[in-house]
């Protein structure tokens, strides 16, 4: 490893998508005088490394509709932009309706969705099983698709923009956590580490689902709490088509995607509780396969890859706190994005470059993301979770 400096103007804390892409765009914008710090001992090896890698334009609410419209067109030029193949696929996501409760909720989706240039398509059950007849959908009422919603994969994204990073001047360090945010007299005065202090002007917490504890050090609570989630690859399927779509059986937060020769699934636990445990929930392994069986019999015919957890970083909302905290000079969030994060980290990151280094955000107007609206009151609640 190389010397720790003893300063900088700003130090990023977390080597996920949020981390690297907000020192990517900071260097880009010419302030190289950034640092990143990063707990584990490779970058993007945590909640980033263990998310499924789904990138969509479909959500409930206009912020998250356009952080997608920013977000995923800079995915689309990452090769030409950074020189690093993503593995980006445009395989669409089916929401599959099975609940009446939820009909109407769509449609009002996809209306906001048109509303904004996303033109979602209404599907009916028989569409459905038309389009993708290794469903077991009898009960499917109707779906939304997408046909630029899609995959990427997570690790290229982050090492991506840190390489970008490193070649404009950041400095990146990682198997070095950070211990405490250091405030003095209302602002930022540096960050403590166990291989020593470094003193720095702006402070970026990235930390995705370590996000809370570390904001606890300067002093600044954060409603950001760590939920696991898993999911499990399978061995290969040959009967699965080349256009098998990203499906989300939303009732049951149930999903499906082509990964390699196989699938990868996984199901939202409803009763999973807040913690860092990061070990899989064999139990909960055996609902989820059980419930994938009957919506996707094909499944029968693979075993089991490989398993893993991961934990989501959860807000009231289920959207992010981007910006600056009044309370404390110089001190800047980047997290709770809750399921959403790694799809919308390229435009966050421009984004906290902007706020660093203009004040503000002006290539999206996001104030409605500050981190005073929870106690303002004014939260934005998004209803496509999965």
């Amino acid at each position: 490893m190389s010397q720790l400096p003893t300063t900088s103007q700003v130090v990023i804390v977390g080597g996920g998508v949020m981390g690297a892409s907000t020192a990517y765009h900071l260097a880009k914008r010419g302030c190289k005088d950034v640092v990143l710090l990063e707990k584990q001992p490779f970058y993007g090896a945590g909640a980033t490394g263990k998310c499924a890698g789904g990138i969509r334009y479909q959500f409930s609410t206009a912020i998250n509709i356009q952080l997608s419209l920013l977000s995923l067109p800079m995915l689309d030029r990452f090769e030409e932009e950074l020189g690093q193949n993503i593995g980006l696929r445009q395989d669409g996501y089916l929401f599959l309706l099975t609940h009446e409760a939820d009909i109407a909720k769509f449609q009002h989706n996809v209306a906001l969705q048109h509303s904004l240039g996303v033109e979602t398509e209404w599907l009916d059950g028989d569409e459905v099983r038309r389009r993708v007849p290794l469903l077991a959908a009898a009960d499917v009422l109707a779906a939304t698709f997408y046909a630029k919603d899609g995959l990427a994969d997570p690790n290229s994204v982050v090492m991506g923009y840190i390489a970008a990073a490193r070649r404009l001047g950041v400095r990146t360090f990682t198997d070095l956590p950070v211990t405490a945010i250091q405030v003095e007299g209302g602002r930022i005065a540096g960050v403590r580490t166990p291989a020593g202090s470094i003193a720095c002007d702006a402070v970026v917490n990235a930390a995705g689902p370590w996000s809370a504890p570390l904001s606890e050090t300067a002093g600044v609570p954060l409603p950001v709490v760590p939920v696991r989630r898993q999911m499990l690859t399978t061995t290969p399927i040959p009967a699965l088509p080349a256009d098998f779509p990203f499906i989300i059986d939303f009732a049951q937060s149930l999903y499906f995607h082509r990964e390699g020769e196989g699938l990868l699934t996984g199901q939202s636990n409803p009763h999973e509780q807040p913690g860092f445990d990061e070990s899989v929930d064999l139990a909960w392994e055996m609902v989820h396969m059980e419930n994938a069986l009957r919506r996707l019999p094909l499944l029968e015919t693979a075993g089991r890859a490989a398993h893993w957890a991961g934990l989501y970083e959860v807000t009231p909302d289920a959207h992010p706190i981007i910006g600056a905290v009044p309370e404390v000079e110089g001190y800047y969030l980047v997290a709770g994005f809750s399921g959403h994060g790694f799809m919308h980290g390229p435009g966050a990151g421009l984004l906290m470059a902007e706020i660093i280094l203009d004040g503000q955000a002006t290539t999206l107007d996001i104030s409605c993301l500050d981190y005073a609206r929870f106690a303002a009151g004014r939260l934005i609640q998004e209803y496509n979770v999965v």
